[in-house]
């Protein structure tokens, strides 16, 4: 096992995690947005909620392998961002009939993005953020108090 891999861990897991913040920031900054793309009917669509799908960072035949037989000589492996998914959650139709949006019968499509929601993913990626980085200082005072000893 290599010295540095409890830094490299957690070093997947600042880099996930801080994607997963942007794209959080960003459906915020579309909670409102009713023109975002142009569906196959040529028509707008408003913002579509985008989400971070994670999975294990290494995922080769000799990890499974390891896995497999009980010898991993690797406790963690770290994570890494696959996708940005969009959510299938339909559109949210709200009556303001003066929207420049709005249909025959007055509604606006307004984003399928809940802004409580967004609230709560962001406070837990930036939880999992710092824990990650608590995570790295420690690993690196234990590394400095090593070098310590040998002197």
């Amino acid at each position: 096992m290599s010295l540095f891999h409890s830094m490299n861990t957690s070093a997947s897991a600042l880099t996930a995690q801080r994607l997963r913040m942007d794209v959080t920031s960003s459906n915020i900054a579309n909670a409102n947005t009713t023109r975002a793309t142009v569906n196959e009917a040529g028509e707008w669509e408003p913002y579509r909620r985008r989400l971070v799908a994670f999975q294990p960072a290494q995922q080769d035949f000799k990890s499974f392998l390891q896995m497999a037989s009980k010898t991993s000589s690797s406790p963690g492996q770290g994570v890494k961002a696959t996708r940005i998914i969009e959510d299938d959650e339909p559109f949210k139709p709200v009556y303001q009939p003066n929207h420049p949006d709005a249909d025959e019968n007055g509604y606006v499509q307004l984003p399928n993005v809940d802004p409580l929601q967004e609230m709560v993913d962001m406070m837990s990626a930036s939880r999992s953020y710092e824990a990650n980085v608590t995570s790295l200082n420690a690993t690196k005072s234990m590394m400095m108090k090593a070098l310590e000893i040998g002197k």
